[in-house]
């Protein structure tokens, strides 16, 4: 009787142990769900998901900004006593950013692609590659002698390492855009889902990629081009019945990048500051004026004490110091990587050119009411749908155009792109956190933020003038439109009443420029200039956001 109750036990033990190790295997396999236990990416259907995937990919011209807590706006002299950025603390999400500027030979790769995919040629395409042009012109002065950059600066080789200038804010969005796709085309044809070089033999006006209709409707991409969408299918995968499957890449393939953009004001502060270099265990010793440590300009290290660390204007008429030894390098822009970066690895965060970020302006920065990832100028949209349910897709005919206040013309969407509609009553009924598609104004600007706010305040065309002079901001509205043999009609608005340029369509600017004082090099500083105009000392850069983990580098735990 005790010897079977040993064996019995001896067997029992066997069992939990064998049940011990299946459950151990179970769990550790991550093709096997943890929720019902079923396999996942299994060959006989199911459930498919990027199991192995480990981190976001960096893109191409990026570095890693870590997110964290920082103290935004001024925190050094303030003697403009404007308070325009007064200190608010706020936190930043993990995020890439561009190590440099966009330079000439990247723009022009842009303009290069539209020209050959979109021809002016064509009058349908026309205004598609003359909106995308930088202005030129900007580098002209009434008394001053520059018509060698108007028709150098872009082109030349010898600029081609040089910030791009001379275009708008709306100019770089659209290059941001142009630049997700071309980077995910090439992410999804190394994956081995579309055919090798269709992105440069095959691609036409009327069949090309887009990343929004690569997600949506995979199979309307290159215009439905199934030669191209399954050319590049090195490694087929099967179902047990031989059936294909993962024919197209999904966002839970890991694959696909999340867009390029400009990066908000509060990021690019962030960045610009790397406060990396004065942390100290979980607080920053001490505070920063410039990109780099110390508050001066000049360099205090012996083997270039007394260099200039960033390319600005050193006094009137001093844009790059005397000729030798203690010039600067630099009389107008200077070639990209000229000056140490900071400790982000980050270039001409002072200096060199200012850059467009993607906020829209106003005087204060509303850390009352949110001081995460800080952003104004949110318009929600959402995916125009056709009548059988499937997403619109753009055609040639369905391009839209914006004649700008100083008339020129621009394309805001392209052939092959998912058409967008504002959000509505479907999105935002009884919402807590957005009730409206355009949020650019929100709690500065709106009817309701107004001081002379009453309930029959009226925002519509008809409002009377009196109401019209009493909103928070009150710029002047000038009109300009096209008849119809395409002449630009303008009316400019001539009121006296008018007490504000500040209106939705300017945008905030940071860091000095090779025009600028020292003032201005402090990442704190913020300006701005109309979304839809151009200038000789702005460019910009882009940023990306982070998926995934904070940190590349996480705690180790002992």
């Amino acid at each position: 009787m005790f010897m079977n109750n040993v064996s019995n036990l001896k067997l029992l033990v066997v069992l939990l142990a064998v049940l011990s190790v299946t459950s151990c295997k179970r769990s550790s396999n991550s093709n096997t769900s943890r929720a019902t236990g079923w396999n996942i990416n299994s060959r006989d259907g199911g459930f498919q998901y990027n199991t192995s995937f480990k981190e976001q990919q960096t893109a191409p011209g990026m570095v890693f900004i870590e997110g964290g807590t920082f103290t935004m706006g001024k925190v050094q002299d303030d003697p403009m006593h404007d308070w325009n950025n007064a200190p608010n603390q706020q936190h930043i999400q993990s995020f890439y950013m561009d190590e440099t500027e966009v330079t000439n030979l990247m723009y022009l790769e842009y303009l290069d692609y539209l020209k050959r995919v979109y021809p002016p040629e064509d009058p349908t395409y026309k205004n598609i590659y003359l909106g995308a042009l930088p202005d030129t012109l900007v580098w002209r002065n009434r008394l001053g002698y520059a018509e060698m950059m108007t028709q150098n600066y872009l082109r030349h080789p010898g600029y081609a390492e040089y910030p791009v200038v001379g275009v708008s804010w709306i100019q770089a969005v659209e290059y941001a855009k142009w630049r997700t796709d071309r980077v995910n085309e090439l992410f999804l044809e190394e994956s081995g889902y579309i055919k090798r070089d269709a992105k440069t033999t095959e691609v036409t006006a009327d069949a090309n990629f887009s990343t929004d209709t690569y997600i949506n409707a995979p199979s309307q991409t290159y215009g439905g081009n199934a030669d191209i969408l399954e050319g590049g299918r090195r490694n087929v995968q099967t179902d047990a019945d031989g059936n294909p499957i993962n024919v197209y890449a999904k966002i839970e393939s890991g694959i696909i990048t999340p867009d390029y953009r400009l990066p908000t004001e509060a990021e690019w502060e962030y960045a610009a500051l790397g406060m990396s270099e004065l942390r100290s265990y979980n607080v920053y010793r001490g505070r920063k004026k410039y990109p780099w440590d110390g508050q001066y300009t000049r360099s205090g290290k012996r083997q270039w004490r007394g260099d200039q660390l960033a390319n600005f204007k050193q006094g009137k008429g001093d844009y790059g110091g005397i000729a030798g030894w203690s010039d600067d390098g630099a009389d107008i822009t200077a070639k990209v990587k000229s000056y140490e970066p900071n400790a982000y690895g980050l270039y001409d965060m002072a200096g060199n050119v200012a850059e467009w970020v993607a906020d829209v302006y106003r005087p204060i920065v509303d850390e009352e009411f949110n001081d995460f990832n800080y952003y104004r100028g949110n318009v929600y949209t959402k995916n125009a749908i056709n009548d059988d349910g499937t997403v619109k897709i753009l055609t040639a005919d369905d391009i839209v155009y914006d004649t700008l206040s100083n008339g020129k013309i621009v394309a805001r969407n392209l052939p092959g792109e998912v058409a967008k509609v504002p959000v509505d009553e479907n999105e935002t009924y009884l919402r807590p956190n957005f009730d409206t598609s355009d949020n650019r104004n929100y709690r500065d600007g709106d009817k309701k933020s107004s001081r002379f706010y009453r309930t029959n305040f009226d925002e519509s065309s008809n409002a009377t003038k009196s109401s019209e002079t009493q909103k928070m901001y009150n710029s002047p509205q000038h009109k300009i439109e096209r008849d119809s043999l395409g002449n630009i009609i303008r009316e400019y608005d001539e009121s006296s009443n008018r007490t504000s340029l500040i209106n939705d369509e300017v945008r905030v600017y940071k860091g000095g420029s090779w025009r600028d004082r020292a003032y201005w090099l402090d990442p704190a500083q913020r300006r701005y200039f109309p979304q839809d105009m151009a200038t000789d000392y702005i460019g910009f850069r882009c940023a990306m956001s982070r998926v995934g983990s904070k940190t590349k580098t996480p705690k180790r735990r002992n």
